[in-house]
């Protein structure tokens, strides 16, 4: 079984604008072919899929895009998203119910942020080639939002934790009981620094060490680098995988992957990345860059004590899931 892991996808604004001019598969480009490899695709959904909605005031950036681009996530193939972000609510809870059902219609499974707090934190389970896949979504960003009785996010604190913490490992002990394999969605710290914070590697391992088989992360706009712990992968971050960000000529926003998992059944073999680039508000294949790409993924997980090699003829990255403590 093959899962595709993407980062941030933002269909708002100027993509959004693009969207009313092509067709819904425009944002992915060229990586169909890779996408296409994938049984299932999960992304974090950087945006709200909604008509109405007013922008929530004091917020700089606002992000919707409209619901008939629920197709646009269809024709990538993506069947789960992370709603666990500081931009789901942008348009306030009339955007966000909106939504919803939209989601749901396009058979769409969501995590990371409901009507209510156990809405919010109730995982999303599809069942994949037999084998029941789950993933549980939370962001340490955007308290103010985080479920109540009323809509919100999950929301855990990852630098000067508390009890919420505890209460997600304990939902990590209880879904993996019954999935076989899990993953666990964060959106986590702020936008920049391609370094993973202690904090992050702290509470990762604490997630793997709970029963999940993959964490995922993402938020800065930069990837980060890739760690295995007992032979699962934590993703520190996938970057941004489609938005119509100005691009830092240093940082590099523009460039990701498709992180392609190899799993036989619940257990992880490899991760493959596929090097992407956002040109003209659209995630295509890095092409010629892609070594240079892959080059700067491969020092970042060699911080961390992640070996890994390039596939010239296939072009991508290889990361064996040996177990490894």
């Amino acid at each position: 079984m093959l899962i595709g892991l993407l980062g941030d996808v933002m269909l708002g604004r100027l993509v959004n604008e693009r969207l009313r001019r092509v067709s819904a598969d425009y944002p992915w480009g060229d990586t169909g072919s890779v996408l296409r490899q994938a049984d299932l695709t999960i992304a974090n959904l950087e945006c709200v899929l909604a008509a109405g909605g007013d922008p929530e005031a004091g917020k700089v950036f606002h992000f919707r895009s409209d619901p008939k681009n629920v197709a646009s996530l269809r024709s990538a193939g993506i069947g789960m998203v992370s709603l666990a972000n500081n931009h789901v609510l942008d348009y306030g809870a009339g955007a966000f119910r909106e939504m919803l059902p939209a989601l749901d219609a396009a058979g769409i499974l969501h995590a990371g942020a409901g009507l209510d707090r156990e809405a919010a934190r109730r995982p999303a389970v599809r069942r994949v080639s037999g084998t029941a896949v789950g993933l549980i979504a939370f962001t340490d960003n955007q308290p103010d939002w985080e479920a109540g009785r009323g809509p919100g996010v999950f929301y855990v604190p990852v630098v000067d934790s508390d009890r919420r913490v505890a209460d997600l490992l304990a939902l990590v002990r209880r879904t993996t009981a019954r999935v076989q394999l899990l993953i666990v969605s964060t959106h986590w710290g702020p936008n920049w620094g391609s370094g993973a914070p202690s904090e992050h590697r702290e509470l990762a391992r604490a997630l793997i060490g709970a029963g999940a088989d993959v964490v995922y992360g993402h938020s800065p706009h930069i990837f980060r680098g890739v760690e295995l712990y007992r032979g699962r992968p934590i993703i520190y971050s996938a970057g941004d995988f489609v938005d119509d960000y100005a691009v830092d000529p240093l940082e590099r926003n523009d460039q990701s992957f498709i992180f392609l998992l190899d799993t036989d059944g619940g257990t992880p073999l490899g991760l493959r990345l596929y090097p992407t680039l956002i040109t003209d508000f659209q995630a295509r294949l890095a092409g010629a860059g892609s070594l240079r790409i892959a080059e700067r993924m491969q020092r970042l997980s060699r911080h961390l004590g992640t070996a890994s090699s390039w596939d010239a003829a296939g072009g991508f990255l290889e990361i064996p899931l040996a177990a490894a403590d």
